[in-house]
């Protein structure tokens, strides 16, 4: 099976910048989508941002501007760079990629722990 682990977490003043980092291991066979999730206390877990392997990436517009993933396949590590932050941006984070940890099993979504990221005003 896959196995995500993040790092890069903390606490930070809004104007601060942060990198999150995720390195899959484990059985894998292939991974399409790689990306970044974030969940604040009552609200729902949102996309921050995601990239394929051939490099495509999408942001939505909360963090368009602010935020850029980057992705190394040969390593199968995925990084968020968040400059600008703002105290809104404050949630756990979650990796996650999808793909299959062998040619016979189904694609499907793995997730990491998640790191926290804490913006103070």
């Amino acid at each position: 099976q896959v196995q995500l682990v993040e790092s890069g977490g903390g606490l930070v003043q809004a104007g601060g910048s942060l990198r999150l980092s995720c390195a899959a291991s484990g059985s894998i066979f292939s991974i399409n989508r790689m990306g970044w999730y974030r969940q604040a206390p009552g609200k729902q877990r949102e996309l921050v941002a995601d990239i394929t392997t051939g490099g495509y990436s999408n942001y939505p517009d909360s963090v368009k501007g602010r935020f850029t993933i980057s992705r190394d396949n040969a390593k199968n590590t995925v990084h968020l760079q968040m400059n600008s932050l703002k105290p809104e941006d404050t949630a756990v984070y979650y990796c996650n990629a999808y793909g299959r940890w062998s040619i016979s099993a189904p694609n499907r979504d793995y997730w990491g722990q998640g790191t926290q990221v804490t913006v103070s005003s």
